[in-house]
């Protein structure tokens, strides 16, 4: 097909197509059809936010599969990571004649669900459209009214969903109510997806435990190590975003001296994780580093601890235990509600061993995510000495960072 000219700006604002490396070429989809077009210089970022071409290039839509719209409610979902636990994250997508009409994500516990904002977002055109939903729709009364009512009455034809809900009072109610009202429901489309989206919930869901990662850095010759890669506590660096992701983390009282602090997520608009310490035996604990950080910090130890006044009067709470268990933390944090638990091995390892071994031996970690950094030795081994031998990962992968390399896998 000859090259005919269209405005990049009208191909980006569509949102239909995927750019090209500059100089390439490529066939690209907009209102008005396929074009053959050279890129001259880098293309600009796509906004998937638009419904539909806003500078009058026609009405007609590009078609794309079920998938495509489900990946995109994961993708909007995500806005809320941080800020939806003990709820799920939860994308939605209204999608009518081949375009977008309507969209929205659970932001917060207690507020409307997805399907409702995107159906606000769609208004009248949501009737005989397809809503798209990452997590099966609510059929009870908690908080807000169930999504399905509002699904049926805004009178949608078809509803695509990623996964079931886990949830004992959902568990496929909400696909048996949609079928029931005539609105035809597939169930299943990016599930792997949508389960990684969510995999504390379900773990929590399906066990009625939180869900563990195990995080620590070593050296290219397998010390543990205390560091952090370069920038990875800055806003945007893995270590920021998992102390979003996370409900709480747990720490070493090593990390309180001085030399080292309790860090924060740096990501905007954070929500804080709860800092759970653990002081082994320390009789006297000093804390500076608590006194300035403004997440939730509960102190656990196997022995009374004296504190900083000033500490105390932020109401720290501390816990004794007879000896350091990490089923007695997990107990706390599931009575608080809290769904996941990143336990952070940087610090003195003598406060984590009796942890670990726990952990390792009943098997209560789900995750692990280690970061390998460009050092030789200088670090120690002796935590991980309670790791059953050739215990395989599952799904392990790896990306680069900077200097460093991050894995993650499942036990």
């Amino acid at each position: 097909m000859p090259s005919k000219a269209i405005s990049l700006s009208c191909l980006n604002l569509c949102g239909f197509f995927t750019p090209p490396a500059a100089g390439e070429d490529f066939a690209a989809n907009c209102c008005q059809g396929t074009y053959d077009l050279i890129v001259s210089a880098p293309p600009p970022i796509l906004s998937t936010e638009k419904h539909h071409c806003p500078i009058g290039c026609g009405e007609s839509a590009v078609e794309h599969d079920d998938g495509f719209y489900i990946r995109r409610c994961v993708e909007i979902a995500r806005k809320a990571v941080g800020h939806t636990s003990p709820n799920p994250m939860v994308g939605c997508v209204i999608v009518k004649d081949g375009k977008i009409v309507g969209e929205g994500f659970h932001p917060k516990a207690g507020q409307p669900h997805a399907e409702v904002f995107a159906l606000r977002d769609a208004g009248d055109l949501a009737e005989n459209a397809t809503a798209f939903v990452s997590l099966e729709p609510c059929n009870h009364y908690g908080r807000t009214p169930p999504c399905t009512e509002a699904l049926i009455k805004a009178k949608v034809k078809k509803v695509v969903v990623g996964m079931v809900d886990p949830n004992p009072i959902v568990a496929s109610t909400g696909v048996s109510r949609l079928r029931d009202a005539g609105i035809e429901v597939i169930t299943g489309v990016e599930e792997e997806l949508c389960r990684k989206l969510n995999e504390a919930y379900i773990h929590q869901m399906l066990t009625g435990k939180p869900f563990v990662t195990l995080r620590y850095s070593l050296s290219v010759d397998g010390d543990l190590l205390d560091q952090l890669g370069a920038e990875v506590t800055e806003s945007g660096g893995y270590y920021s975003k998992l102390l979003q992701e996370y409900d709480a983390v747990v720490v070493s009282s090593f990390l309180l001296s001085t030399k080292h602090s309790v860090l924060s997520s740096k990501e905007p608009g954070a929500k804080q994780p709860l800092q759970i310490v653990l002081a082994k035996s320390s009789g006297s604990l000093q804390l500076p580093a608590v006194t300035a950080i403004s997440s939730k910090t509960i102190i656990f130890s196997d022995e009374e601890i004296v504190m900083e006044l000033e500490a105390s009067q932020r109401g720290i709470e501390t816990v004794v235990l007879d000896r350091m268990n990490l089923t007695a933390i997990l107990e706390h944090c599931k009575r608080q509600g809290l769904c996941s638990v990143m336990l952070d091995l940087r610090g003195n390892s003598a406060e984590f061993e009796e942890i670990l071994q726990e952990g390792f031996e009943q098997n209560l970690f789900q995750k692990v995510i280690v970061e390998v950094l460009p050092i030789l030795g200088a670090g120690y081994k002796e935590a991980f000495k309670y790791m059953q031998q050739n215990r395989r990962l599952k799904n392990l992968t790896s990306r680069t960072l900077g200097e460093s390399i991050l894995l993650e896998g499942y036990f």
